[in-house]
């Protein structure tokens, strides 16, 4: 059991931990009844009531958004100050859970795959620890609670709606994020400063040729090797074009032609991803892939067609916050617990439009189940994903400290 706490004495990072390994058994009751009750999109009626739920037991100004399922709490201090932002996304996956959890998703085709329901959770303890320590506070924490993280642009519309401006006297001056991983070894805290996760686009591409008898190619313009080429002509592109230090990924991920076996089709389809670091790179890479699709199609008298759909930003720390969160978790978690991601990863996250906006972080709790290798765990997205519960506690008191830290002056 954690010490009594001594009211207008502040709370220590160990108290507050204790306090949340204290309260572990309604997060995780949280937790493993929205794991069974899975939503997608940006309308998630039935999360958004447990949290509302949750929320109406504490001393919060709460709104709901009008385009999606969001939900806002604010938190006052004693004193005014500034105004600080916790974000937990709620949305699940269009994933067919396997994993045989007794909470495992009741709801056909969708699953809790990305650990969002943890997020939630980890996100309401963090309010009910700030919502005892409210004379702590000199400002405010709004808790950000956000539909359609995956894919959805669900920060985006939270932003359009004004969950900047929520608190008028006093903006949104800070934020912080947390993000579980089945991949990294439980408890620890994983950042780094700058790009933390990339870019993501979207494209597709057409080649028009011209359909012929497949015993006559002379005759016909044929897509699907032009389509190939293209392909290879990406990876070059990519080698040889894109500096190692600034990187980029082109991925094709579908190539659709033709019907049957005696048969040259008039197009061949492709799509894919790229993912980048900076807007820099971004740009170019777009550009690159456009150009190399329309000049290997010219080459042999064909056309390509090439739609690109901007997604997520880059992911970017703030270097401050980042360094923050490392000190938060060394003093809190221990040494070991604290981690310098070597890397940024390729992975897109919305939460790049809040740090867009604010400084701020997002890091990475690891979460790898007990006597599983991380580098054998089932990652995120899998529908074998299995998450550590028992670090969930150690993810309400650093979101929690972060809020703190950000707002005793």
């Amino acid at each position: 059991m954690g010490r009594v706490r001594v009211e207008g004495m502040p709370t220590s990072p160990a108290e507050l931990l204790s306090a949340a390994y204290n309260d572990a058994d309604r997060t995780i009751d949280l937790r493993r009844r929205l794991h069974r009750h899975p939503e997608i999109g940006l309308h998630l009626p039935r999360t958004q009531a447990a949290v509302l739920e949750a929320f109406a037991e504490l001393p919060l100004e709460v709104t709901t958004g009008t385009t999606t399922s969001s939900v806002v709490g604010v938190l006052r201090g004693a004193r005014p100050g500034p105004t600080y932002l916790l974000r937990g996304d709620m949305d699940a996956l269009p994933v067919q859970e396997d994993t045989g959890l007794p909470f495992a998703s009741e709801v056909p085709g969708a699953m809790h795959a990305c650990g969002h329901d943890t997020h939630v959770a980890m996100l309401v303890g963090a309010a009910r620890l700030l919502a005892d320590r409210r004379d702590e506070l000199a400002g405010q924490v709004v808790f950000m609670v956000q539909p359609g993280e995956e894919g959805f642009h669900g920060a985006r519309y939270m932003l359009e709606e004004g969950l900047l401006d929520v608190v008028p006297e006093a903006p949104v001056s800070g934020a912080f994020a947390l993000h579980i991983s089945s991949t990294l070894p439980s408890g620890t805290v994983n950042v780094r400063p700058g790009p933390m996760m990339a870019a993501a686009d979207q494209w597709r591409m057409t080649v028009r040729g011209r359909g012929g008898h497949a015993s006559e190619p002379h005759a016909a313009a044929d897509p699907i090797p032009v389509a190939a080429e293209i392909v290879l002509a990406l990876q070059a592109m990519v080698t040889r074009q894109v500096d190692v230090f600034d990187p980029a990924v082109v991925t094709v991920a579908h190539i659709e032609a033709g019907s049957t076996n005696n048969v040259i089709p008039d197009t061949a389809f492709l799509e894919g991803t790229i993912r980048t670091l900076s807007p820099e790179r971004r740009a170019a890479v777009v550009a690159a892939v456009q150009r190399v699709a329309t000049h290997v199609a010219a080459a042999h008298e064909m056309t390509a067609t090439f739609e690109h759909d901007p997604g997520y930003p880059v992911t970017v720390n703030d270097v401050e916050v980042a360094a923050r969160v490392l000190e938060t978790a060394r003093t809190m978690l221990g040494d070991p617990a604290a981690v310098l991601s070597r890397a940024p990863l390729m992975g897109a996250e919305d939460f790049s439009y809040v740090l867009e906006k604010v400084p701020g972080a997002i890091a990475w709790l690891g979460a790898c189940p007990p006597g599983t290798d991380p580098a054998d765990a089932p990652p995120n997205h899998s529908n074998l994903v299995v998450f550590d519960e028992e670090p969930l506690p150690a993810g309400v008191a650093l979101y929690a400290q972060m809020a703190l830290d950000a707002l005793r002056g």
